[in-house]
């Protein structure tokens, strides 16, 4: 997230005065006001209107009108909207913490959420201006499994960073516009090798494609720093998904077209609507963040995006976020940090669902310098080969202890036996194998964000 919309923000001041019916009727607390309309007619109320508002909510308090508050204040235009709720904000807390916005929300998250009954309506009346399919991820009806007011708007539309599906490729020899330094996500299977450069996935978040005769959704959040590729089907259903404009904890979320349910781009499952508590969890495949040189000279007969994407771009080296690259800063806030590594460490990122709910970092300097790294998360032994250009490949391991790798695709064990690593698997000279596991590279803050409770090797 975080390129702009080319959508005026001036269209939430225009809101219409929608009336919205009362709250169920055992929540008679809730039937005095219509709090969400209350704050919602506020961004295009005078002074005598936002007073008057601003005193029935105080006398009408509720503790979950604190994010329908914050959120509020972002779209204040005038100053006197802006300190009228900062104000009722500070009295209704008790907290002195000044007109900083991040500040309010580390304070919010830190206190165990305490929902309004009418927070998803308050949501989808404050954003479907922004852009009318806002409305439909909102619900009150609607299940959850992350606090609503931790899904946060990025400042794009639905699809405003726009993915790319099943988009153009072209081949090594063709792609002159790619210099060999130039940082690719290859991807190969069933023979079909195939590279997405980050200059350009840092303009569209996100590629649908057929890969090896299997579609796959790659996920590419640029503030978290991660490349997911996600299987789009599970348990024999299609999930077409796309960007859903939110984010949760400075993370992507996904949403799919059929439910609008929104979706953790981490943990591969929906989050918000529908879909929520149907067993689905999208099946993670292996994806090497790698450079253009290297990920060409092993596979000379790549194929590789075109620049033809059907959009005008940028896409030039580093153009994409280059501020927000630049700096070790945020763009959005998170509960808390961990300050073990910089917030954009880059980390290898493990996660075996099947296997164990455990969760593993490792820096990705550390593995720089260990071209050899054996571990073990939950039951599942692994090893991970970096080779000179830092690309890590994670392979399954069952009590092999491998003692020298020549960067390319040579593997040595203790016992003197020879392997060979190729992008699905590595084989010894005697044919027996260790499937490639999944994992991808992501920023220190982005993982440990959503898992607070990993593990970290540096």
């Amino acid at each position: 997230m975080g390129i702009k919309s080319n959508t005026s923000l001036s269209m939430i001041w225009a809101i219409l005065l929608i009336f919205m019916p009362a709250s169920h009727a055992d929540d008679t607390v809730f039937n005095k006001i219509n709090a969400p309309k209350l704050f919602v007619e506020m961004l295009d109320n005078d002074s005598t209107g936002i007073a008057e508002s601003i005193e029935i909510l105080e006398e009408n308090w509720h503790p979950g009108m604190i994010p329908m508050t914050l959120e509020t204040i972002r779209f204040a235009q005038s100053a006197f909207l802006f300190k009228s709720l900062m104000a009722m904000l500070s009295r209704q807390t008790e907290q002195q913490l000044g007109n900083d916005i991040d500040d309010w929300y580390r304070w919010l998250w830190a206190q165990d959420e305490n929902r309004h009954p009418n927070y998803a309506k308050f949501k989808s009346l404050l954003y479907q201006e922004i852009d009318s399919k806002f409305a439909n991820y909102f619900d009150d009806s609607r299940q959850t499994t992350i606090r609503l007011d931790e899904a946060r708007w990025g400042g794009v539309q639905q699809d405003g960073i726009p993915p790319l599906r099943q988009p153009k490729m072209t081949t090594a020899s063709d792609a002159t516009y790619l210099a060999d330094t130039d940082v690719v996500f290859g991807i190969e299977y069933n023979g079909d090798a195939r590279a997405y450069p980050k200059r350009i996935l840092a303009w569209h978040e996100m590629f649908v494609d057929t890969i090896g005769g299997e579609e796959y959704a790659g996920v590419y959040c640029t503030l978290c720093g991660a490349v997911i590729l996600y299987k789009t089907h599970h348990d024999g259903v299609r999930h077409e998904l796309g960007t859903s404009g939110f984010l949760y904890r400075s993370n992507k979320m996904m949403y799919d077209k059929a439910t609008q349910s929104l979706w953790s781009t981490t943990w591969g499952r929906p989050t918000v609507g529908p879909l929520v508590g149907k067993g689905i969890e999208l099946e993670r495949s292996y994806v090497v963040t790698s450079t253009w040189g290297e990920w060409k000279r092993r596979h000379p007969d790549t194929t590789v995006l075109s620049l033809r994407t059907g959009f005008r771009r940028n896409y030039d080296e580093g153009f994409a976020y280059r501020d927000y690259f630049a700096t070790d800063e945020l763009m959005f806030t998170i509960p808390s940090t961990d300050d073990r590594l910089a917030n954009k460490a880059e980390i290898l990122a493990l996660q075996f669902p099947d296997v164990t709910q455990d969760r593993l970092a490792i820096s990705a300097d550390y593995l720089s310098d260990k071209p050899i790294y054996a571990d073990k998360l939950g039951a599942q032994e692994f090893v991970i080969f970096t080779d000179p250009s830092g690309a890590n490949r994670v392979y399954e391991n069952f009590d092999v202890e491998f003692v020298s790798y020549d960067g390319d695709n040579k593997i040595s064990d203790s016992e003197g036996r020879s392997w060979t690593l190729t992008e699905s698997q590595i084989t010894r000279d005697d044919g027996k194998s260790h499937a490639r596991l999944p994992a991808h590279r992501a920023f220190w803050f982005g993982w440990q964000a959503v898992h607070q409770d990993t593990r970290l090797v540096m």
